[in-house]
């Protein structure tokens, strides 16, 4: 007996022993969890905004970093950036090529102003803290950037195949390279005019689309690198390259002339590879007229319309080191399309989402249609078996018809499809007969929902013979919007996928008729744009397309890029405002002012040529309220607005730039607009402007044009207005970026929210009712010229966040370093809640009823402070002080209130 019980003891002490190390461990994980969690850390570490870049031409680059700490009122009091050649950092080496030194600001945002730095050079940064206790932290792992050929002369020529324009199959090109050596590190750079995939012995290099991105291609192209150590080695090797035509080559015919562009010629390409021996040697291989070319499979591709491919064409293994190129030719050197290429830093596309068995019927024995559960920019992958020369045809489109055909009748008004043998949004794959075979097209994008099948002969198709990708420039999600009403949601998500399917280096009006980048559409949305996505670099690539696009005189056409459409129609101060809103707004977001810097001219150009047309400081120079419910609002009223928005964002632009005359000057003339816009447009008696629609009423309101004293009472006009026209919006586009902002301002956010949620005509939620996944170009569904992909009227998604979230730039502290948070409790919604990434860190405002109470979360980030609006607290500010005009100032951290049901 002593012996069990001995043995029981000794077994169950050794439990409680283990069990005591591991509860010890745990408390020990858990302390130094704490411990780091109240550590100031620097995080998320960025170049010219994107994580860890190569290729980039910027001399003096920009670092931006993030702060985490879980503590309240955290700020950083200091910092100091490191800039080396050596991952290690050595102290006192030449290495170090910047060391700014400790300095003292509470800045996120630094620019590089060290030693000159290198071409084809790969520097890595990190950043050290010091928060307001005086304690000292490092970024846990350094950041690098590599730049790229910077100002350094291209070696290489440009070459092409020699083809006239008219020839339709794409052009593939070769090049054996032995290397004698290991291999250190290669680089590739290449530009081209046209679009182009990259190949290296038989792989596709990168998982990136459509490259380069759209520019004025006479103006300047755009180069892409990419590190190639990985696919280059020691021994033979075989570099490849297929050129597309892209909007470089138009074959297709176009409404707005692409296919009598300036620039057009056959795509041609320019290429350098720095590769770098393990011994420290180098060596270059350039593209020149020893590459050799060939047609291949891709027998017709436009951007525009579709691509075709006769598989029975394929050169099999033309990318590999065994393959036969006898019967190739020598390329042909010809002109550079510009004498300026710089490097292409910005998001890439790349497939950002995928959608697999999809929905599909048998029409007849061949005609199959497929169906996605969402409407999308893409392109769709098809997968099938059959008998050589069957030839299949993929129609793209956002509707069917009565019969389950897909129904193009209102996007493919503007093509001219030559009796088939350009099909809109339809691609064309004739087999080889050789076992499975595959086809997804490499250089176009279409709008679609639906993908109707058809053959020459019967088939037996399935969901598994096609599958869609969503493509669109890669940009980061950084909002998130949950609410009680699922229409809310459902508003918010169909807002982000038309912004992501007119994303493709450059914004767009709609993926399927046009793919224009109309400058309008794009600053109107731009708000509910950068509220959800992390996107400067795709606007500030395309303000550079505005200024390849700038006339001497100022003026810019109304798509950007062009040909040269645009300069005589569609433009004017509404539209092209785009020059002046774009990078002021990208100021206010990210408190960085490079956007402003580099386009202060060409904003200046474009005001001062408004200025020289419009003496008395009126002018009708635009579209106005374009697409219109019902009330045609009076265009000069409008567009005088947008003259006088302008003249004020420059005056604020010259004050920070340091342009004392100009801050003079545009203050002067905002000054004279507004009060020209006052003096014609305004009855102070019955306090109107023009007729009193919701446009001429929102718009003044919205845009600061109202006197003081006369604010309320046309606020309540405007109310009156939309409460006579049953709680239904009837604007056009530029009253919808100002009615639910100027209700909702000016103590009708109910009614605004009435408004926002509507399911009948015409409303946003009209459009959710009869099944739309994406935001609509008209109110009207049933119309001639109708696009089901338009992003034009997404100011809704931003209005979310601003007004139900409460989350509002601070013009005194942008980048939300400082916010103003004035959350809306709308009567008939039990829960909000609103998360943006923004460039200083998570700002959270979460929302929920509990009886007749308001509970209110707040999340504010590390080194950054707010102003709360909000009345009828019942707790939570015991430890904060009112100001003098009933706010509150918040530090970081998080925080609760309850809030009686009386706040508004």
């Amino acid at each position: 007996m002593n012996l069990v019980y001995k043995i029981f003891f000794a077994r169950y002490t050794q439990q409680i022993s283990i069990f005591c190390k591991i509860i010890l461990i745990a408390v020990s994980l858990s302390f130094v969890q704490t411990i780091k969690a109240q550590i100031l850390v620097p995080e998320c570490l960025s170049c010219e905004h994107l994580t860890n870049p190569i290729g980039i031409d910027a001399e003096n680059p920009r670092f931006t970093w993030k702060l985490n700490d879980q503590r309240r009122n955290i700020k950083q009091a200091a910092y100091e950036i490191r800039v080396s050649e050596d991952v290690h950092f050595p102290e006192k080496t030449d290495k170090i090529v910047w060391q700014s030194g400790k300095i003292e600001s509470r800045t996120n945002l630094a620019v590089y102003t060290g030693k000159k730095l290198k071409s084809r050079t790969r520097y890595y940064w990190t950043v050290t803290i010091w928060d307001s206790e005086g304690n000292k932290n490092t970024a846990q792992e350094s950041a690098f950037f590599e730049t790229g050929k910077l100002n350094e002369p291209w070696q290489a020529k440009w070459i092409n195949d020699g083809q006239d324009t008219v020839v339709q199959p794409a052009p593939y090109f070769r090049k054996e390279v032995t290397l004698k050596k290991a291999v250190e590190s290669a680089r590739i750079y290449i530009a081209a005019a046209g679009l182009f995939e990259l190949h290296i012995n038989g792989k596709k290099i990168g998982d990136d689309l459509l490259n380069p991105m759209f520019t004025r291609f006479d103006k300047r192209n755009l180069y892409v690198t990419y590190d190639i150590t990985a696919n280059i080695l020691k021994g033979n090797n075989t570099i490849g390259i297929i050129l597309g035509n892209g909007w470089y080559n138009h074959q297709s015919w176009s409404e707005w002339d692409f296919h009598k562009a300036v620039w057009r010629n056959r795509p041609s390409f320019c290429m350098e590879v720095d590769i770098r021996y393990a011994d420290g040697t180098s060596e270059a291989v350039h593209s020149d007229s020893s590459w050799k070319t060939a047609m291949g499979p891709i027998i017709f591709n436009s951007i525009y319309t579709g691509e075709q491919y006769d598989a029975r064409k394929e050169l099999s293994g033309w990318n590999t080191n065994k393959y036969n190129d006898k019967g190739w030719k020598y390329a042909n050197i010809t002109n550079a399309p510009s004498s300026i290429i710089n490097a292409q830093t910005l998001n890439p596309i790349r497939i950002t989402d995928e959608f697999y068995y999809l929905g599909c019927e048998k029409i007849n024995d061949s005609t199959y249609l497929y169906t996605l559960p969402e409407n999308i920019a893409g392109i769709s992958r098809f997968r099938v078996q059959g008998e050589r020369g069957t030839t299949f045809r993929l129609k793209h489109g956002e509707t069917i018809d009565k019969n389950n055909r897909v129904d193009q009748s209102t996007i493919d008004i503007y093509s001219d499809q030559k009796n088939g043998i350009d099909p809109f949004q339809t691609d064309i794959f004739i087999l080889k007969g050789e076992g499975i075979e595959e086809f997804t097209p490499r250089f176009n994008y279409k709008g679609f929902q639906y993908v109707e099948v058809t053959v020459d002969r019967p088939v037996r198709l399935n969901t598994n013979n096609l599958m869609a990708y969503r493509i669109n420039s890669d940009v980061r999600p950084i909002g998130k919007i949950e609410s009680s009403n699922e229409l809310v949601n459902k508003i918010w998500a169909a807002t982000n996928r038309s912004y992501l399917s007119n994303l493709h280096g450059y914004p767009t009006d709609c993926p399927q008729r046009e793919k224009n980048g109309w400058t309008g559409d794009a600053h109107i949305a731009l708000e509910a744009a950068l509220f959800n996505y992390d996107a400067i670099t795709v606007y500030e690539k395309w303000l550079a397309d505005h200024r390849d696009a700038q006339l001497e005189n100022g003026v810019l056409p109304a798509i950007i890029p062009t040909s040269t459409w645009g300069y005589t129609w569609g433009n004017g101060v509404d539209w092209t405002s785009s020059m002046i809103i774009i990078p002021w707004t990208l100021y206010l977001y990210y408190g960085d002012t490079r956007p402003l810097s580099e386009n202060y001219s060409s904003m200046k150009r474009f005001l001062d040529y408004v200025t020289s047309i419009s003496p008395d400081g009126l002018t009708d120079w635009g579209l106005g309220d374009w697409v219109p419910y019902k009330t045609i609002a009076d265009k000069e009223l409008l567009i005088s607005i947008y003259y006088y928005q302008d003249a004020l964002i420059l005056s604020k632009a010259a004050k920070l730039l340091g342009h004392d005359q100009d801050v003079i000057k545009y203050n002067k003339l905002a000054e004279k607009i507004k009060n020209a816009i006052n003096n014609k447009f305004l009855d102070k008696e019955k306090g109107i402007y023009a007729t009193g629609s919701q446009a001429e009423l929102s718009n003044p309101l919205y845009w600061g044009i109202v006197p003081d004293e006369l604010t309320q009472k046309v606020a309540d006009n405007l109310a009156k207005r939309v409460i006579a026209d049953h709680k239904h919006l009837d604007v056009g586009l530029l009253g919808s970026k100002t009615l639910l902002g100027a209700l909702s301002d000016n103590g009708y956010v109910d009614l605004a929210f009435e408004v926002a949620t509507q399911t009948t005509y015409p409303s946003w939620g009209w459009w959710i009712a009869n099944g739309a996944t994406t935001l609509y170009e008209t109110w009207k569904i049933e119309t001639e010229t109708l696009s089901r992909n338009h992003i034009m009227f997404g100011e809704i998604s931003a209005w979310f966040y601003k007004t139900l979230g409460g989350i509002n730039i601070d013009e005194r502290n942008p980048g939300f370093h400082s916010t103003v948070i004035r959350p809306h409790f709308v009567k008939t919604l039990d829960c909000f809640k609103a998360e943006y990434d923004s460039a200083n860190g998570l700002i959270v405002s979460f929302w929920k009823r509990i009886n007749s109470l308001i509970e209110f979360n707040l999340t504010i980030p590390v080194n950054c402070n707010a102003t709360l609006f909000l009345d009828n607290i019942i707790s939570g500010t015991e430890d904060l002080q009112r100001n003098e005009n009933g706010s509150f100032t918040l530090h970081s951290g998080h925080y609760h209130f309850v809030v009686s049901e009386n706040a508004d």
